[in-house]
């Protein structure tokens, strides 16, 4: 079977992404990093009054220079005083509405009182201290928009217009299967050619860590019946199925025949790692099937899983850079690859390098550990030089 390019798989992939899942709603508390479902409107003008921004004394401008009369104070959360005359002041907090007729603010630092009796001993200019009406919102502006990441400023706004529960987009689902008789489970005997599934367990860590829904589903082993068994009933609660292993050439690689029972869009891809990457529709579903190796399940799974689940909550996870190479790096590989590698930002850049990664197989794992980022490099043979600029997948925060 011939693999397609790199660039036609993408093609392919986003010409079938699904759209945006519905709503729901969910308590202001548990609404952090979920994505706004509506836009939010202001109901009203903040502040809906000109308001005091520190302590000190409300005033006419024009009484500033003349012996003024402190009639009262407002403390914030009052309004007893709501009105001055010529010639009166009103000692008011931080937050404090500002009474009628009053048009300036001056600091306690700015006056000295005698008695009930004010004087202003520094000046300052009309309007100061006092925020207008609307100055942080006005009435029908749209705050938030639809499609926004909710993070603790929105959800300071949204607690600020006194929203005890919001519309947000439902969390895309994806469960995750090992396969293959050699892989045992973490708490299993294993013997002389048996290793311990990694694979369920860094995805289904992979999809949380990007605020996604993700179940482990275990492993089905090599029999056809119980893994075709376990995808057909996770389809049922899930978005997205994620498989490992069984996509090869080799006698036991049972999910390929299981997945070419769906809509294949395709099998095969020239890429390094990962290169028998399988996708599938299942109707409004999909089946994501990956190689059985650590680093190329992993790698995989961003390069395919990841965007159908961001299409379907309506975010971005992944973000694709430039950055400049640190050191020479020679590709021995024709295929499309993959790297993982170290990146810093300095200098108003980004750089990267490889220094402590291992060369070697698509089953190291540990070149992932503290890794945030893959270098994309193109098909070909080729060397690049220090300096140069490269394509590079960032999956965690850099900076």
């Amino acid at each position: 079977m011939a693999h397609i390019s790199f660039e036609e798989s993408i093609k392919i992939l986003n010409n079938n992404l699904p759209q945006c899942k519905s709503s729901e709603r969910v308590f202001l508390e548990n609404a952090l990093n979920r994505v706004l479902a509506e836009d939010v409107v202001a109901k009203y003008d903040n502040p809906y009054m000109p308001t005091a921004s520190m302590d000190g004394y409300a005033v006419k401008y024009e009484d500033i220079g003349k012996e003024i009369k402190i009639i009262g104070r407002n403390p914030a959360g009052t309004f007893e005083y709501n009105e001055i005359k010529e010639g009166e002041a009103v000692k008011t907090y931080t937050g404090s509405f500002m009474p009628k007729g009053a048009d300036t603010l001056v600091p306690i630092e700015n006056v000295e009182v005698s008695g009930d009796i004010l004087k202003v001993i520094k000046k300052v200019q009309k309007g100061f201290s006092v925020r207008p009406v609307g100055e942080d919102f006005k009435k029908g502006e749209v705050l938030i928009k639809k499609g926004t990441l909710l993070k603790p400023g929105e959800i300071g706004v949204l607690a600020s217009l006194g929203v005890p529960v919001v519309s947000v987009v439902k969390k895309p689902v994806v469960s995750v299967l090992a396969t293959g008789e050699e892989v045992v489970d973490l708490d299993e005997e294993y013997k002389m050619g048996q290793i311990r599934s990694s694979n369920n367990y860094t995805l289904t860590a992979l999809g949380r860590n990007f605020g996604f829904e993700a179940h482990n589903l275990g492993i089905a082993g090599d029999n056809k019946k119980a893994i075709k068994e376990k995808i057909v009933e996770a389809l049922k609660n899930s978005d997205v199925v994620v498989t490992t292993g069984g996509v090869s050439v080799g006698d036991f690689d049972f999910v390929k025949e299981i997945v070419g029972e769906f809509e294949v869009l395709f099998h095969g891809v020239n890429i390094k790692p990962g290169q028998w990457v399988m996708l599938a529709r299942a109707g409004d579903k999909y089946i994501v099937s990956l190689p059985g190796f650590p680093y190329s399940s992993f790698v995989t799974f961003l390069l395919y899983a990841v965007p159908i689940l961001e299409s379907l909550e309506g975010k971005k996870v992944l973000r694709k850079i430039k950055a400049r190479l640190s050191h020479p790096f020679e590709k021995k590989f024709a295929k499309y690859q993959f790297v993982a590698v170290n990146i810093e930002y300095k200098d108003g850049e980004f750089y990267v390098d490889t220094f402590g990664k291992k060369q070697g197989s698509s089953g190291i794992l540990t070149n992932l550990i503290n890794n945030k980022a893959l270098m994309c490099l193109p098909e070909g043979l080729y060397n690049l030089d220090a300096g140069e600029m490269v394509d590079v997948l960032v999956y965690e925060r850099v900076i």
